[in-house]
């Protein structure tokens, strides 16, 4: 079976990385993140409003709109829709317990057919906090993967030290969370879309697969480092780990991706935008665990001019 030359267009396939990269930092230092009612304080308020009768229909967004700014007084809050499913999903500010069950009195006696799904109040040092404390959560785990990866190929000394395989895996697991982290600054500044805890979980899961995925080349270079006669042509055991993985790292991910491709359809609305940044995290990981991770291996096991 003839072999791909991934390796000999390294340069390629790091360039591509290397500008989704920058392209993603840009966007995220230039528009920033917009935070939702999980790590700013808030209120999320979901419901549905069933028709009272055969002959009647629901409200559409228009109408909740109007009646929160003239029936409860609320000028700012942001709602969004499901008609199919006839539910409705509303931003507030920090509503207290007493002007909810209100709110709640005043909807059922307007729409016969309301009915709450659920109700969500998060005050802004709460928010705050669960900010912090999902930063802290996603750099222990870059650090505690990269660590793992150095002390199991401790035993892989040569030609590239047991380190430099959890720094091109740290490297590696940051490619896969910064790209889709830009994209969704990027959709927070051109429509709106919210960050919250879901978006969090979405980092945690891609990191996830994508070490399981550079971990199986990464393993199958150590395999063939133990066998071969020549270990000086480090380039080539390289290629061909990745030839001899690529249809495993592939197939195994495919079905994970065709799955969130059809959650991402006809899934619920509110898990769209998990699904999605879990969808873009995923595939980033096979291409980076194939194109990424091994090759950078070559660069940083380069040696400067003039040594031996």
């Amino acid at each position: 079976m003839k072999e791909f030359n991934i390796v000999g267009n390294k340069n390629i396939f790091l360039f591509i990385s290397g500008a989704l990269v920058l392209a993603a930092v840009v966007a995220i230092f230039l528009f920033g993140f917009q935070l939702a009612v999980d790590f700013r304080g808030g209120t999320l308020w979901q419901f549905e409003i069933q028709p009272a009768s055969a002959t009647s229909t629901i409200p559409t967004l228009g109408d909740v709109q109007k009646f929160f700014a003239e029936n409860l007084k609320i000028s700012d809050a942001v709602v969004s829709s499901d008609l199919a499913a006839k539910t409705f999903l509303v931003r507030l500010p920090v509503v207290e317990e007493p002007d909810h069950q209100k709110y709640v009195s005043i909807f059922k006696s307007a729409f016969p057919g309301f009915s709450e799904l659920s109700f969500q109040s998060i005050g802004p040092s709460v928010g705050k906090d669960l900010r912090t404390k999902s930063i802290w959560a996603i750099v222990l785990v870059l650090v505690g993967i990269s660590l793992y990866i150095a002390f199991a190929f401790r035993k892989v000394s040569r030609p590239i030290s047991s380190w430099k395989y959890g720094l091109i895996t740290l490297v590696t697991l940051l490619h896969d969370v910064v790209i889709p982290a830009g994209f969704l600054a990027f959709l927070g500044y051109s429509q709106g879309v919210e960050i919250d805890g879901n978006f969090v979980v979405a980092l945690l899961v891609i990191m996830g697969f994508s070490v399981h995925d550079t971990i199986v080349v990464f393993d199958r270079i150590r395999e063939n480092l133990f066998i071969s006669k020549d270990k000086s042509n480090f380039s080539h055991i390289v290629n061909q780990s990745i030839n001899q993985t690529i249809s495993r790292s592939v197939n195994t991910s495919l079905t994970l991706i065709l799955v969130l491709i059809a959650l991402y359809f006809v899934g619920p609305q509110t898990l769209s935008y998990f699904v999605l940044t879990l969808l873009i995290g995923v595939t980033l990981g096979v291409y980076s665990s194939i194109f990424v991770a091994s090759p950078a291996l070559l660069l940083i096991n380069k040696k400067p001019k003039g040594r031996a």
